[in-house]
């Protein structure tokens, strides 16, 4: 069971009203939060101002999770989606999927993302060759791969930055 967690819910801007919230509505309402803030932005100018939001929401899992930024032509971001779930050491991530999704959001860019529960972020083999795989399937759609992130509660790594893209 869920540890309650001592939290204060704001009633009103003058008053403060004591609540408790379990672990997982806490991380949810954090991650809700962050991602109301990317979607206010007027635009991502780097990948890496997504990287709290994508690690409060994908890093705590002990499986594989994959999600996705949306965004439009101008990096504003659209919508986040979890779209895929693994084992311990991967997921089967399908692009058919990304790009069905990313056509219905009338999205330009993608920002893909998922955890490693190792807790080590570095990209593996799979990794990399997912992320081409990707970046060439979503080409076909005219919608671009702005990085493929992957996240653990402590650290965090861009495939883009190390030349994957």
């Amino acid at each position: 069971m869920a540890k309650d967690v001592p939290s204060t819910c704001e009633d009103s801007v003058l008053h403060r009203v004591p609540c408790y919230l379990s672990r997982d509505e806490l991380i949810n309402a954090a991650s809700a939060l962050l991602l109301e803030d990317l979607v206010s932005q007027d635009r991502l100018s780097d990948p890496e101002e997504a990287v709290d939001f994508l690690k409060l929401t994908l890093a705590q899992h002990p499986t594989e999770h994959f999600g996705v930024l949306f965004l439009t032509n101008k990096n504003r971001v659209i919508a986040y989606e979890h779209l895929f779930q693994g084992s311990i050491d991967t997921t089967t991530i399908h692009p058919r999927v990304i790009a069905q999704r990313a056509l219905a959001l009338n999205a330009a860019a993608v920002i893909l993302a998922h955890n490693h529960p190792s807790g080590c972020s570095q990209p593996s083999t799979a990794d990399r060759t997912s992320t081409r795989r990707m970046t060439q399937a979503l080409e076909l759609v005219d919608v671009r791969v702005l990085d493929h992130l992957i996240v653990t509660p402590t650290e965090w790594t861009s495939l883009g930055r190390l030349g994957f893209l």
